[in-house]
């Protein structure tokens, strides 16, 4: 059956480097066919909808849609909200009168859980139209996918990120903590291992939310690799969780805050940094020990996109188009590793992505869990896409001492 009407795609949770990628995807391959009646952007995610605040993206220049490929974050703005049941009605009220037939919405796991709930309740009501989730997340932790895209760009910036980091820490020695974004999933975390090339480069520590993080042996941990190289670097993810499964960053809190999704909020804050630091001055009685969190600049950073996220992330976008609209279906697409470095897309059932949250497996983090393996190095490497810079030393010999043999 073909179905004849509009097109409303829209974007929701945090933003990325290539998510505008997947949206002009989407909307040059929807107006390619002739039962689209129109391309609507709606502003702020379903809020957009609820609200009617669409552009009309038929009419946008396909030039200017190229140049908003390129430019980082959501053009179309985002949004937090998690519709229930109610929200939805209203929802189908407005799709309804606008005679939307496609629904295109560009997010991750909570956004995948939306779509899911939009189409669950198009089915009760009727309303023959066709949902599809297209993927992004920084985070890296859609199940189903091989990655998504988002994630190879913010890798890069975390990568590049700790190469800085670590040149400057090897000119004046000292610890430092870089605390990356990721809640339940430690892979932008394990992106900073790439800044290691040579064999004292840090991160010399690499912790992750799917190991327990027990402060006793953070500090040993430390205190081993400060003697062993005179310094040391630590990526951490702002989401570790002790034995117990609580995050560390909450006990630290005086009221802990959620969004309309029931994560606790863990970015804005630095004092997970700041804890860690008090700790090693006070117990390792080191005094020069500085932390930084990367925060959102992981996410949206100009200079510092992979070109082989930007690729991926407009062919999930034109993906969508092609098996909503032309083989009439819904679910969610994935991205398949099909060799080294080659990826293939499918649609798979909306329920078997929705909600869920993949973790990082057992053979990229080490049998410690204060580092990753070499396995996940040859994961990610291709994902953070081609010039990738390298840091370099100087390797002249040593004069010879005249006054000081």
């Amino acid at each position: 059956m073909e179905l004849k009407g509009k097109v409303v795609i829209a974007q929701g949770g945090g933003p990325t480097a290539v998510i505008n990628q997947s949206l002009v995807g989407a909307v040059l391959e929807s107006r390619k066919y002739p039962q689209i009646t129109k391309v609507y952007g709606a502003l702020n995610g379903v809020e957009g909808i609820i609200n009617e605040d669409f552009l009309d993206l038929s009419q946008e220049t396909t030039h200017n849609l190229e140049q908003v490929a390129i430019t980082p974050a959501s053009a179309l703005l985002s949004t937090r909200v998690k519709p229930d049941d109610k929200y939805c009605s209203e929802i189908f009220r407005v799709l309804k009168a606008h005679d939307v037939r496609y629904f295109f919405y560009i997010g991750g796991n909570d956004s995948s859980d939306t779509v899911r709930i939009v189409n669950e309740n198009a089915r009760l009501s009727d309303y023959e139209f066709r949902a599809i989730h297209i993927p992004k997340t920084i985070d890296n932790d859609l199940v189903l996918n091989d990655h998504t895209p988002g994630y190879g760009s913010a890798a890069r910036y975390v990568a590049q990120a700790f190469m800085g980091i670590n040149l400057d820490n090897r000119a004046l020695p000292g610890i430092h903590i870089g605390v990356v974004m990721g809640r339940h999933a430690g892979f932008l975390t394990a992106a900073s291992s790439i800044a290691q090339k040579y064999p004292d480069d840090g991160p010399h520590l690499i912790y992750v939310p799917e190991r327990p993080f027990n402060i006793d042996e953070f500090l040993e941990d430390v205190k081993r690799m400060y003697e062993k190289h005179g310094r040391c670097i630590v990526a951490i993810s702002e989401g570790i969780q002790d034995e117990k499964g609580e995050a560390i960053a909450t006990k630290l809190m005086d009221s802990v805050e959620r969004d309309s999704h029931g994560n606790i909020q863990l970015s804005g804050s630095g004092s997970l940094g700041d804890m860690l630091t008090d700790l090693i001055k006070k117990r390792l009685k080191i005094s020069r020990v500085r932390a930084d969190t990367l925060g959102y600049p992981q996410r949206n950073f100009m200079g510092s996109i992979s070109d082989v996220d930007q690729h991926e992330a407009r062919e999930v976008g034109e993906k969508a188009a092609q098996f909503a609209i032309w083989h009439n279906v819904d679910g969610s697409i994935t991205i398949k590793r099909t060799g080294y470095y080659s990826v293939d897309y499918q649609l798979m059932e909306l329920d078997k992505i929705a909600g869920k949250t993949k973790v990082m497996p057992d053979e990229f983090i080490n049998a410690k869990g204060n580092n990753v393996t070499d396995a996940f190095k040859f994961y990610v490497r291709p994902l953070l896409g081609s010039g990738l810079p390298s840091a370099h030393r100087l390797r002249a010999p040593m004069a010879d001492k005249i006054l000081k043999k």
